[in-house]
This record gives structure tokens, C-alpha cells and sequence, in this order.
């Protein structure tokens, strides 16, 4: 098998007892698959959710690992009972039928079921995710057969398995490259700079005028992953001043870059085009600056933008506002004081904390003066290695997310941290970087480290 490609398992698990003896409980199997599909879905929501914690993650993996289990046990019965669930086709159920299918390496089971996932492409991310959960050893021989078909959706499907598992998909990705399919394009780039594919840094500049806006993001997202500080932030710039759904990521990670000089003149334009009040509260968070303390603070007597600017205000400081009790009760107003109606439920902060600007402006002054302006923090360190790998260890999720992007900016040739991976999996893997961590600052504005 060709180098960099996973390696398949050395047997098949045999045959259940439960599974030869009829012996399977068909109610308790039946919840088994219910279950696991309804976490699966839960789960969607947690590795992205700003007051999840990786103990909080593991905590829930087991429990969809327990089902998981329960299904596996059952054998080909469990596999028929997890297909048979998709016909309540969602997120969950496609991750169940896939998991039982890679399994038990029923290769046509699993291309009739990215073929089904065409047809409801919001269920997509389901299956893909059944990739990224089952072991390295397991998904080899299936990502293998998967980059070998002539339909895309399939090769994607494979490239997916490679990314989730931070797997180089080498001649795979280059020809994916040159794919007609812009969404098999578009995955091949972000690829390259997710598993750090230097020797692709020029094929991601070519892309940078590419007409399908997915793959312009991720070109100029990758070449600036690989080191690119100049036309791909370029890019990135622009992107990040449209309306394109791309805008939001793209000003994420400019700001993740720019030095605070350059930071502050980006966002003062910003500011003077009105754009979104959130979208200036999300940006300020990722420039680590504390100069910007004080206007989070303010924001946070806004109840719609008050969650929000808690997050942002705890991804420079390292203010942790509920063991510090440095919140308030859930805001229940519903107008403004002039009758507007006050839309408060905004998906992005469920979960998150409601800050008390006057307590948070009393901690602030007590500890602002170990935390001096024009210096990237972020969750109340000083930006460098040891920071960002604490973080990983101890952060909320969105946090980790970006101490994950600061150490993938800083060296070029890396790969991505894994946020979302299994919980399990991803402990193996900062247990792996604990003896890397140093206290050297990270040169992100220039690639250096």
C-alpha cells in the first residue's frame, strides 16, 4: 500500500455469540441506535460550544462509545438495525449506519450510503464524522478503496477520512487538485494547509482567483497556513470584507495574524463601515489585545451582545466568569426600552455565561496590570507554546480551537490540532506534543517561531 495511507486491519472481529444465537434484544438494540444517534447530534453542537471543556467531551464520547458498543456486540444485526434507522435520515442516524458499516468493512454498504447522503447533504457531516471516530487501523483499507473511485463524492468522502485523521492522502490530494468538482477542489485545499503540505504552497496561490468561493477561502486559508504572509493574507483581507459566508472565518484569522499595530488600523476601518457589532466583538477576542478590555466590557450591558463579549473578553484574559462568579442571572427581557423587539437566542452563545459588567470592570482593574497592552494574549498567558498547549489541555472548545490555529500558524510544515476528534484520541495526542511544550513565544505575524 502506498506510504502515508493508513494501514488496513490485520483481521476481521469475528462474528458475535449474541449475533449467532439470535440471542439480541431487538427493543434494547433499537435504543442502543436511538441513542447513539441522538448524542451523535448532541455532539455537533458541544465541539463547538463555548463552555465545553475536553473532560466535558470525553465524558460524552464514552457515552456514545458505550452505544456504539452495544450496537457492535449485536453484529450484523446491529449493522441491519443502524441501516435500517435511516429512515429518519439526520446527522446521527448517518453516523450510526456508517460506523456499523466501516466496521464490518462492507465497502458497497458504505458507497450506497454516501450516495443516499447526497440526496440530504445536511446529513453529510454525519458520516464523515463515523471517519474521524473509528480507529486509524480500521478506516485504512475503506479510505483506501474510497480514494481509488471515479465518483466524487466517494474520493471526498476519502479525503475526508484522511483529514479527520490528519493523514497525508498523497498523490490523492494532487489529484484532487485539478478536480472539474469544486467542492472535491475545495477539500483538497483546505488539506494541504490542515496536514501541512509545503510543497503544495504554490498550487494553493494558483487558486486564489478560483471563481467558486469555497475554494478561493480555503487556498488563500491554506497558503497562509504554509506560510504565506503576504498575497494570501491578501486574500484573506478581502474575503473578510464582503458578505461572502466565508467573511466571518476570514476576519478570524486575520486577526490571528496581524500584529497589533496593523490590527488596530483593520479594525478601526471596520468600525467606520458599521459593520455587525458581533462581528467586531468576535475579532476582538482573536487579536488577544487588552486594549480592548474596556469596549468589551461596555458591549456586555448589551444583553445581545453581552454573552459574546464575555466569551471574548475570557479568550484574552483567561477569566474563567462562572468559577469567578463573575456573572448574572439570564437576561429576560424581550423589548428594548423604545419597543423593539429583543431577539436573544442566538445559537452561537447557548451555553455561555451571562456576564456582570460591574463585577467583570472590578476584577479587570485588580489584575489589568499583569496583562500590558499591544501584547498577544490569549486566555490570560502571554502567547507561546506552553500557552497554547495549557489551553488545549484546559480550555473551552472555542478556545482550544484557537490555540490550535496560533501553533498551526506558527510552523509551516505542522499539522492542525484536532478539536473535534475523539476525546480519547485527542489526550493520546497532547500526551505525544507535552514534551515539545516550551515557553518560547510564537512569531505568528511573520511565520517564525
Amino acid at each position: 500500500m502506498e506510504a502515508g495511507i493508513l494501514r488496513p486491519p490485520s483481521h476481521r472481529p469475528a462474528e458475535p455469540v449474541a449475533d449467532r444465537a439470535s440471542g439480541v434484544l431487538t427493543h434494547v438494540l433499537e435504543q442502543h441506535v436511538e441513542d447513539a444517534a441522538a448524542l451523535r447530534r448532541i455532539r455537533s453542537r458541544v465541539v463547538r460550544a463555548p463552555h465545553v471543556r475536553l473532560a466535558d467531551l470525553a465524558r460524552l464520547d464514552e457515552r456514545i462509545a458505550a452505544h456504539l458498543d452495544g450496537i457492535a456486540i449485536a453484529g450484523r444485526e446491529g449493522a441491519r438495525m443502524g441501516i435500517q434507522a435511516l429512515e429518519r435520515m439526520g446527522k446521527g442516524e448517518l453516523f450510526t449506519a456508517a460506523i456499523a458499516c466501516i466496521e464490518w468493512q462492507s465497502n458497497p454498504a458504505l458507497l450506497r450510503l454516501i450516495a443516499l447522503g447526497q440526496a440530504v447533504p445536511g446529513a453529510l457531516p454525519g458520516l464523515y464524522s463515523a471517519f474521524g471516530w473509528v480507529s486509524a487501523a480500521r478506516l485504512a483499507g475503506v479510505v483506501s478503496t474510497l480514494l481509488a473511485c471515479d465518483d466524487p463524492a466517494a474520493r471526498f468522502a476519502g479525503l475526508e477520512g484522511c483529514l479527520q485523521h490528519r493523514v497525508d492522502p498523497k498523490r490523492h490530494l494532487d489529484t484532487a487538485f485539478v478536480s472539474e468538482v469544486p467542492v472535491l477542489r475545495a477539500l483538497a485545499l483546505r488539506c494541504a494547509g490542515d496536514i501541512g503540505r509545503i510543497d503544495q504552497l504554490d498550487a494553493c496561490r494558483s487558486c486564489f482567483n478560483d471563481t467558486d468561493a469555497s475554494c478561493r477561502f480555503h487556498a488563500a486559508r491554506s497558503a497562509l497556513l504554509l506560510g504565506d504572509r503576504e498575497a494570501a493574507l491578501d486574500v484573506i483581507r478581502e474575503i473578510s470584507s464582503t458578505s461572502s459566508i466565508f467573511s466571518d472565518a476570514a476576519l478570524a484569522l486575520e486577526m490571528n495574524v496581524l500584529p497589533a499595530a496593523d490590527s488596530d488600523r483593520w479594525l478601526e476601518q471596520l468600525a467606520a463601515k458599521q459593520v455587525d457589532a458581533r462581528r467586531l466583538i468576535h475579532a476582538i477576542g482573536f487579536t488577544g489585545n487588552t486594549r480592548y478590555v474596556q469596549s468589551l466590557i461596555g458591549h456586555m450591558r448589551d444583553d445581545r451582545l453581552a454573552r459574546l463579549a464575555g466569551e471574548s473578553f475570557s479568550l484574552i484574559t483567561g477569566a474563567d466568569l462562572v468559577a469567578l462568579q463573575l456573572v448574572r442571572p439570564p437576561s429576560k427581557a424581550t423589548t428594548t426600552d423604545d419597543g423593539e423587539s429583543l431577539e436573544l437566542a442566538d445559537d452561537e452563545d447557548d451555553g455561555a455565561p451571562w456576564p456582570d459588567p460591574d463585577k467583570i470592570a472590578a476584577w479587570w482593574d485588580a489584575n489589568k496590570a499583569r496583562m500590558p497592552c499591544d501584547e498577544r494574549h490569549l486566555v490570560g498567558g502571554l502567547l507561546s507554546e506552553a500557552q497554547c498547549f495549557s489551553v488545549l489541555q484546559h480550555g473551552a472548545q472555542r478556545q482550544r480551537a484557537a490555540a490550535a490555529m496560533q501553533l498551526r500558524l506558527a510552523d509551516p510544515r505542522s499539522v492542525l490540532f484536532n478539536c473535534a476528534a475523539p476525546a480519547w484520541r485527542q489526550r493520546r495526542t497532547l500526551q505525544a506534543m507535552r514534551g515539545r511544550a516550551s515557553n518560547a513565544d510564537l512569531r505568528v505575524s511573520n511565520g517564525t517561531a
